[in-house]
């Protein structure tokens, strides 16, 4: 067996664990269906879910379906966390909204990228091995549990408050956040379907202000979310926080940030505009007044 299979098989077991830790947190004052309580079960729904694609996907060697899945066990996850929970107000549903809004739209963008590309090769290396393959699925499954846990929480939750200035606020962050994103990824979409911009890096609109406009959005939208969640959380819920910090390191320290900023060093690296770009242009955090 390689050592990349054997470390993958310690990894696997772990994931889980970090997975029924988090279900356990905030499952704490949350709604029951014949005993059990609706955010675990929902948590282990959504490795369950990653799991089942997993086979075809790894039978046919192909990632095409992946960014798919992860979008649509949101909308699932939620939904169904609506109707299996007790005394839904209106706080829950205005969560269940964001997530389905969000999902939607992030996943039918990111499918439609990857029909016209063919192929994601950030896969490349993981799925020839089984137990490889199946991590990044699990690891998908714990990606959802963990952005997904302050408006899991709202949603199960037993501690029921109305709507107030803090949902309004979170809302606006939402707002904010997202359309951030959705401008963003419309700006590069359409920069890059211009045959004049071929080998050519983007740097005007939201990207003469931040090199990653919108994963600056996505991250302010997750925030938005736990905002909304802070006046029902009590106990173990208040684990429902580390959703906005989850994304924020998984954005600039894991597979957001670092993998693209590597990615434009070596295919524009060494060129003066380009390297005039990085000198001006803050890496996350938009600035107020555009280059010039």
């Amino acid at each position: 067996m390689k050592t990349t299979d054997r470390n993958a098989l310690i990894v696997f077991p772990i994931l889980i664990l970090i997975g029924l830790l988090v279900a356990a947190a905030g499952s704490q004052g949350g709604s029951r269906v014949a005993g059990i309580p609706v955010f675990a079960l929902l948590v282990g729904l959504a490795f369950l879910i990653q799991w089942l694609v997993f086979i075809p996907a790894y039978w046919r060697q192909t990632e095409k379906y992946f960014d798919l899945t992860g979008s649509l066990t949101y909308i699932i996850i939620s939904t169904l966390a609506l109707f299996l929970s007790a005394g839904v107000d209106g706080r829950a549903i205005l969560m269940w909204a964001l997530v389905v809004i969000w999902a939607v739209r992030l996943g039918t963008f990111l499918f439609r990228r990857i029909q016209k590309a063919g192929k994601d090769d950030r896969f490349d290396e993981f799925k020839p091995s089984f137990i490889r393959f199946l991590n990044v699925w699990t690891i998908q499954g714990l990606w959802v549990t963990f952005t997904l846990t302050a408006a899991l929480v709202t949603i199960t939750t037993v501690n029921r408050k109305e709507l107030d200035l803090v949902a309004l606020v979170g809302f606006l962050v939402w707002v904010f956040g997202f359309s951030m994103e959705l401008v963003a990824d419309y700006q590069k979409s359409r920069f890059n379907a211009d045959p004049n911009n071929k080998g050519m890096f983007i740097q005007s609109g939201l990207w003469s202000r931040s090199r990653h406009p919108n994963y600056f959005g996505e991250i302010m939208l997750w925030i938005g979310i736990a905002v909304i969640a802070l006046p029902v959380l009590q106990g173990w819920q208040w684990v429902a926080l580390i959703s906005p910090i989850f994304v924020t390191l998984l954005i600039t320290r894991v597979s957001g940030v670092p993998l693209l900023e590597k990615k434009a060093d070596q295919k524009w690296g060494g060129q003066a505009d380009y390297e005039a770009y990085k000198k001006q242009t803050p890496v996350l955090i938009p600035r107020v007044k555009a280059n010039h």
